[in-house]
């Protein structure tokens, strides 16, 4: 019960990394947040997580949206202890193709939701809060058509540095995880066919020191060591959690 008493708030949280860190957080005493876009997929987040759960609709890239999800929280829980800014978004964007809506979509969701979601839960953090960011082992590695992907990882990487300074007077944490290649719902989503995405697993894991996709339990996990006080003296970094992919 490493989190007993605690309310966090998690966006990008109704699959996936998000969607496994609220079951662990929940598991671990949290009372938990999540927010999402598909609405489609409430009925069954909440089956999953419990009655207890809240689950809101709501768009990162939209601040009157993140300030309506952190006034709701401050309602129903009085407060914040933990942050998990996890929402993102990934497509291929070799350089010869990017246009102006690939670009605008993966940073606006990947940077200015990250931004938005923060300002809207500044009034609300109690002191000594946790803030985790979702960055990606690529922003410290070259992959072949995902360099917007990487920058917007990367931009996420420097704001947790920024605010971890911005916040010290409040004992408020930024720190970041760097997921490696997950197998997560966000593979189907690339605009790959069924086969293509096996290919794509297949020839990424054959990369990977430790020769396996990693699972979202795993980032989870990280994610659960960041929010907890077990933590406590960790803040302005990034945990990888790759496989090696970025470190041998």
């Amino acid at each position: 019960m490493r989190l007993s008493g605690k309310t966090a708030l998690i966006t990008g949280g109704t699959s996936g990394i998000g969607l496994a860190t609220a079951k662990l957080f929940i598991k671990e005493g949290a009372r938990v947040v999540v927010t999402g876009r598909d609405k489609s997929r409430f009925a069954y987040v909440q089956a999953e997580l419990g009655e207890g759960a809240l689950i809101l609709a709501a768009d990162v890239r939209s601040s009157e949206a993140m300030q309506e999800v952190t006034a709701q929280v401050q309602q129903v829980f009085g407060g914040l202890d933990i942050l998990f800014a996890n929402a993102g978004y990934v497509i291929p964007t070799p350089l010869q193709s990017i246009d102006g809506s690939q670009y605008d979509d993966i940073m606006d969701v990947s940077v200015k939701g990250v931004v938005f979601t923060m300002q809207a839960a500044l009034p609300i953090f109690r002191e000594g809060a946790s803030v985790i960011l979702t960055t990606s082992f690529i922003d410290q590695t070259g992959k072949h058509g995902l360099s917007l992907v990487a920058a917007a990882k990367a931009a996420a990487r420097s704001l947790a540095r920024s605010w971890s300074y911005e916040l010290l007077d409040r004992k408020i944490r930024v720190n970041a995880v760097a997921p490696g290649g997950i197998e997560t719902p966000l593979l189907g989503k690339l605009g790959l066919s069924e086969a293509e995405v096996e290919t794509f697993k297949t020839q990424f894991t054959s990369t990977v020191p430790l020769g396996r996709m990693g699972q979202a339990e795993e980032i989870a996990a990280a994610v659960l060591y960041l929010a907890s006080d077990e933590s406590r003296y960790v803040v302005g970094t990034e945990l990888v959690v790759d496989g090696g992919c970025s470190q041998l």
